[in-house]
């Protein structure tokens, strides 16, 4: 039904979007046309329609020509032994890399998942974003387990377990929690509470996982563990000139060629190790930013990824660099 009534800021809601987005993409109207049904200028009608791609509530799905990804899908089995590249277009901002690649794990859950799979969830905002990506497809007997304990620092959305729950809402199933602290700066403690009944009940139930979802970090000045503060410059610098690159689910940090690397950062997360990890049989890996292209190579190096998720010119770029690694 149109509407004429003047909207303001206040009340754009997923309603308004979907709206948006219906009469745009499925009705063929006109920005120019959308505007004036509902009293707005064209260019907030613009920045609605982007904001629907951000919240997931359009999905746009360009299909690559089929020689390009086989290529490069390829060469990421031969160099990595990857059972999948999931490779997403790019976006012209940030935020739209990582709705781009969400996208494409989400659909690939779809496609993929089982009744009764239990899938490993990790924390960030790359694995957080295919929480907020709307399904097609239902299941009854799910169960997403957080990988990680929580943090004030990490925002609710940001949490393994609140990102759990998110997904248990869109996919179907249940979630479990990890009660525990995701950083602990002691070791005793540490080692205390990842031998505490409760936590390690719930780490066994998330290395059990037929897949786990995890993101890739770097230690960029963006990255998930400076924005959280969890250590300081200094223990970076310290880090970066060991050779350190990033790290999987924050337990373990790893060099260029994929080598643990933990004695200025690692250790310190109460979750799932890269060894856990290993001994998943589908870890997804996600990273959307081009800065973490150094990251995604050494993650990939230590054969703890089964999957990775990512853009087409991070995917250009790898290879890129594999012609200068291996020029024969």
């Amino acid at each position: 039904m149109a509407s004429h009534k003047k909207i303001d800021d206040t009340s754009i809601n997923i309603g308004l979007l979907t709206e948006i987005s219906r009469r745009y993409y499925i009705d063929k109207e006109t920005q120019d046309s959308i505007g004036k049904t509902l009293n707005l200028p064209r260019m907030k009608i613009n920045r609605l329609l982007k904001q629907a791609q951000d919240e997931g509530i359009v999905e746009i799905r360009v299909r690559f020509h089929s020689a390009e990804t086989s290529e490069l899908e390829n060469l990421f089995r031969k160099h990595f032994g990857l059972k999948n590249l999931l490779i997403a277009p790019d976006g012209q901002s940030q935020e739209q890399q990582r709705t781009n690649v969400a996208v494409v794990v989400s659909n690939f859950l779809e496609v993929n998942l089982r009744e009764n799979s239990v899938i490993t969830v990790g924390m960030g905002r790359n694995v957080a974003r295919v929480s907020k990506v709307n399904t097609n497809r239902k299941f009854d007997s799910l169960t997403f387990v957080a990988g990680s304990g929580g943090a004030t620092e990490a925002t609710e959305g940001g949490n393994a377990d609140h990102i759990a729950r998110n997904l248990a809402i869109q996919f179907g199933g249940t979630s479990e929690t990890l009660y525990a602290p995701a950083f602990v700066a002691d070791a005793k403690l540490h080692q205390s509470l990842m031998e505490n009944d409760t936590i390690r009940r719930t780490l066994n139930l998330a290395r059990s996982a037929n897949f786990a979802l995890i993101g890739i970090g770097d230690l960029g000045p963006d990255s998930h563990m400076a924005r959280m503060g969890w250590f300081s410059h200094e223990e970076f610098k310290q880090a970066q000139a060991q050779g350190v690159v990033g790290d999987l689910m924050g337990y373990d940090f790893f060099n260029r060629d994929g080598k643990t690397c933990n004695n200025e950062l690692g250790e310190r997360v109460i979750g799932l190790t890269i060894n856990d990890l290993r001994q998943i049989k589908n870890t997804i890996a996600i990273a959307s930013e081009t800065s973490k292209i150094t990251a995604i190579i050494g993650a990939l190096k230590t054969g703890a990824i089964d999957i990775l998720a990512t853009t087409l010119s991070n995917c250009v770029a790898i290879s890129e660099y594999l012609k200068t690694e291996n020029p024969n």
